[in-house]
């Protein structure tokens, strides 16, 4: 069997430096699922606890953003601390873009999955075009260094775009969504196993540890009731926040991930080119086989969708503001409070698309304190989270009325009194 070998690099480039990313090993994927889950954890802290607001969340994180991609470029060698940081924010920054065009601007998430594939698609042929390789082992030169952080911000967009997507479609549980990500990255590896296209699969399997991430950490911090292991969120974070700073401790140490050489001819495995073109085939194949099961789980009812009919006595029984509010925390319920009065005062104002996009923030604080809260008093929780629920649909209206959305607010700020 004929076999032959891929050069990282066709063209030599004139000013070569050494290779600022990390070998890909066992600890590369660990501490990027890792780093996927504490980033997100850490962007809904900022943009629910201090009031923030998503935009003004993406605007402060872009701006993180450009300082660390900044340290990161102007370093000489890969260090363990600053690659991941800038991995960190990144996955922060790329989530938050999804997240505005979903939440603020009702884009649908089939529309911004295709917008970010197509965007990815363009800066990987770019990419290629201009350099010939898309390898992670020939980043010597800063044109590939910027082509590679771009490509890496757009898979945390299209991954988080692509798993919330998957979410809607099926409605599966926490635990459960865990499994489709893991079973993809699995035939993934199986694929680079028996052949298939190192780079190619490199990037697939580095796109779906976005939502592998996401969704671990769901399943993790969502109380049982709910599919999940209960821990809660803050407990979640802290665990990986950990074990990121352990992982990030003993690469440095150990220096077993640094790519030691700087030469641009450094020579990959051999590989078969046949075996390349029957394990395309395969990733059709496992492609279409996705496919067919999410058209099927969309297709059942929705677990979702059995919890809500559920429950509708808890949800709609009358509660006095005292009853409603005192089994949690008062500094949660001012939260609340403020996010709902201010949503209020921009629409007074005449500002709907703010109050649009403040009333966000409320769905967003209010979903990621349920886990805490709801066990707290079931009865009191599904009666706020149905005051909360008018509040929501009358300021996304696609003609929103002011009237019903000043009586849906009141009515809200009523309860939470």
């Amino acid at each position: 069997m004929t076999t032959t070998t891929t050069p990282d690099s066709l063209r030599t480039p004139s000013r070569g430096m050494l290779n600022k990313v990390p070998e890909v090993t066992i600890w590369f994927w660990v501490i990027k699922i890792l780093c996927t889950t504490v980033g997100e954890s850490f962007a809904d802290w900022i943009n629910m606890n201090l009031g923030v607001g998503l935009i003004s969340t993406a605007l402060i994180f872009t701006a993180v953003l450009a300082g660390v991609l900044g340290w990161q470029l102007s370093t000489k060698r890969y260090i363990p601390f600053v690659y991941w940081l800038t991995v960190v924010v990144v996955s922060v920054t790329g989530t938050l873009y999804t997240d505005i065009l979903t939440d603020s601007q009702g884009v649908p998430l089939a529309l911004s999955t295709s917008v970010f594939a197509g965007v990815l698609a363009v800066v990987f042929g770019i990419w290629y075009a201009r350099e010939r390789t898309l390898s992670v082992h020939s980043i010597i030169t800063r044109p590939r260094e910027l082509f590679y952080w771009l490509a890496v911000l757009v898979t945390f967009a299209l991954g988080t775009a692509t798993g919330d997507w998957t979410l809607e479609l099926t409605g599966w549980t926490p635990g459960v969504s865990v499994l489709l990500p893991l079973g993809l990255i699995a035939a993934i590896v199986l694929a680079w196993r028996l052949g298939a296209n190192a780079v190619l699969s490199f990037w697939l399997a580095y796109i779906l540890t976005r939502p592998l991430g996401a969704n671990l950490g769901d399943w993790l911090g969502s109380p049982s009731s709910e599919g999940g292991l209960g821990l809660g969120t803050a407990a979640t974070s802290v665990i990986f926040l950990f074990a990121i700073l352990t992982t990030v401790v003993y690469l440095t140490f150990s220096r077993s991930d640094v790519i030691e050489t700087s030469d641009p001819t450094r020579t990959p495995r051999a590989v078969n080119p046949a075996r390349e073109r029957i394990m395309l085939g395969y990733y059709a194949v496992v492609a279409v086989a996705t496919a067919a099961l999410l058209v099927w789980a969309h297709q059942q009812p929705h677990a979702a969708a059995a919890g809500e009919n559920d429950t509708p006595a808890p949800a709609t029984a009358h509660l006095t503001p005292k009853q409603a509010t005192s089994p949690f925390p008062p500094v949660e319920i001012a939260k609340f409070r403020m996010i709902a009065a201010d949503t209020l005062g921009k629409l007074n104002s005449g500002d709907q698309a703010a109050a649009a996009t403040r009333v966000t923030d409320l769905e967003t604080a209010w979903d990621a304190d349920q886990p805490t809260l709801e066990p707290k008093d079931e009865q009191a929780w599904h009666f706020l989270d149905s005051e909360i629920d008018p509040v929501l649909t009358a300021l996304r209206a696609p003609n929103p009325d002011s009237v019903t959305e000043v009586k849906a607010l009141n009515a809200l700020l009523t309860s939470l009194s």
